[in-house]
């Protein structure tokens, strides 16, 4: 179905909304974005919209000449990972997969949590080395918060928050692998800095924006170059992060069932990046906060809350989305209001059925403080096509 919302009143650009489950806050930030005289064409918001930093999650903005670091995020290169496997579900007990959940979390870390240095995945960091030692070359400043030590040592962490390793049943009862994460501890450190860098070349040309957090880098400054090179960089650390920790929960699954497998299609979709892309006849910069790319005929992973059904989606190259769809179900409530709202025997019953931590720890990632995942599939039947349902029975959250 088409867009539910077009706003076009006092706005530089058009504002096409796939939802009407959307919050004040939100639509401001929106409007704030299409005021912006570098915008492109109209701004999406897809159906899991919800307020960010300056920038609205679930979001995709088309920019010419300029880019904002705050609109992509602290998390650079976040995105998921998904694969099935040859396994089936009436493979596992409830035992079997209390054993999984603990061998999985024996093998990655999670939270803050490293490698120890001996265990540090030395041949997967090898590639990153040169490239980020050319960006702290041009940045000096950055070299005291990026030690080779921590970026190597979270190569294959999955950190906190709503990252999250699950094990998923389809309609066949095929068991699919599932995670959640970004670049980590760098990837934070470089989209900080270079929000700040933003923030002050704004401020260095007196410059009045509706958000600070909306600074921009212009095309062709050193700044703007720099920034897309770390971008690239936390990307592709992002993906090599995600494949990391695949590769230690197939372990751990072998620890389980010996003869576990995978076949060669890994599906990855980023949902935090800026790249150049050619829509409405022009090449222009996409940012994608939020969502991910869908092309007619690419494969995409929309997740739902932990508990509830996740989907790998067909892209249908959706022109007016700029080839987009969403990133997940989008949270309804902020962690602090989620856990005051909420208690521990709430979380237990939103996640019967699934093997999972259910305590105070995790009670900011309770279901009931995200949208209806279904909701947001239905309100982009016109953006991506469900290809297959996945019902989680196993996750485990940073």
């Amino acid at each position: 179905m088409p867009a539910k919302i077009i706003l076009t009143d006092g706005l530089k650009v058009p504002i096409h909304i796939w939802t009407e489950d959307i919050d004040q806050t939100s639509i401001e930030q929106l409007k704030n974005v299409a005021q912006l005289d570098f915008v492109f064409h109209h701004v999406a918001a897809m159906p899991d919209v919800h307020a960010g930093m300056g920038a609205t999650i679930g979001s995709v903005i088309a920019t010419e000449g300029a880019v904002i670091p705050a609109a992509v995020g602290v998390d650079i290169g976040c995105g998921m990972l998904a694969v099935p496997t040859n396994l089936k579900r009436e493979a596992f007990d409830s035992r079997d997969l209390g054993r999984l959940l603990n061998e999985i979390t024996r093998r990655v870390p999670l939270g803050r949590g490293q490698y120890r240095q001996k265990d540090v995945l030395t041949a997967r960091c090898k590639p990153f080395v040169k490239p980020l030692e050319t960006i702290k070359r041009r940045h000096p400043s950055i070299l005291s918060r990026i030690s080779s030590a921590d970026w190597q040592a979270q190569l294959g962490t999955l950190g906190s928050g709503n990252h999250f390793i699950e094990i998923a049943a389809d309609c066949t009862d095929t068991l699919w692998i599932m995670l959640h994460t970004g670049s980590r501890g760098v990837g934070n450190i470089m989209a900080s800095y270079f929000i700040a860098k933003a923030k002050e070349e704004c401020a260095a040309r007196a410059e009045t924006l509706p958000d600070s957090n909306l600074a921009y880098f212009t095309e062709g400054s050193a700044l703007f170059e720099d920034y897309i090179d770390a971008v690239n960089w936390a990307q592709a650390y992002a993906f090599e992060n995600r494949l990391a920790i695949l590769e230690q929960v197939l372990k751990a699954l072998r620890t389980v069932a010996p003869a576990t497998d995978i076949g060669s299609e890994i599906i990855n979709s980023h949902h935090n990046y800026v790249t150049k892309e050619r829509h409405f006849g022009k090449d222009v910069w996409i940012t994608r906060k939020g969502a991910i790319r869908a092309r007619a005929g690419e494969k995409g992973i929309i997740p739902g809350s932990m508990g509830a059904q996740s989907f790998i989606v067909k892209g249908l190259g959706e022109t007016m989305a700029f080839e987009s769809t969403s990133h997940g179900a989008g949270r309804t409530m902020s962690r602090t209001q989620a856990k005051n709202a909420f208690t521990v025997n709430d979380l237990v019953a939103q996640t019967k059925g699934v093997v999972c931590r259910k305590d105070a720890f995790v009670l900011d990632e309770i279901p009931a403080a995200y949208k209806d995942i279904n909701a947001v599939i239905e309100n982009q039947r016109d953006l991506s096509e469900v290809q297959v349902r996945l019902k989680q029975i196993l996750c485990v959250k940073g």
